[in-house]
């Protein structure tokens, strides 16, 4: 339970480190990409959620796009709100892969059924999104 609690809250993470951008800068478009994850996940839109997670999408290189769903169910009915908050995050085109971006980030995860948080944790998180035509996937994800 806790793993599946972890794994959606990178997901979530991921969001909270866009910016905006246009399509012709590759780091702006993974920036808005990450933007569009975090706005999907504060709405509980796991569909869109899961449109964002590439097809070999693959967490801790065990875990995919249907653990990634139920995952979601999961901590939305649990936990009536969740909160990541970037600690820091550092983001990346690969210089050699145009198609692949990485972001390593410091995350706090903090639970709660109302507004007093019930848990908080902190994690090291990488993230691996690969561009698939004009879109950026989410399509490895890894913790500590």
């Amino acid at each position: 339970m806790p793993t599946r609690i972890i794994a959606l809250a990178f997901l979530m993470f991921c969001a909270l480190l866009a910016g905006c951008g246009g399509k012709d800068d590759p780091q702006a478009a993974l920036e808005a990409a990450v933007q569009q994850l975090q706005d999907n996940l504060v709405a509980k839109k796991n569909s869109a959620v899961l449109d964002q997670l590439h097809p070999q999408f693959a967490a801790q290189g065990e875990f995919d796009r249907e653990w990634a769903q139920r995952t979601m169910l999961l901590l939305f009915m649990r936990h009536k709100n969740v909160e990541v908050l970037a600690l820091s995050k550092v983001s990346a085109i690969n210089d050699t892969y145009r198609e692949k971006g990485h972001t390593e980030a410091q995350v706090a995860l903090i639970g709660a059924e109302s507004l007093i948080p019930d848990s908080a944790r902190h994690f090291i998180v990488e993230m691996e999104w690969w561009l698939e035509g004009d879109e950026w996937k989410l399509a490895r994800l890894s913790w500590q």
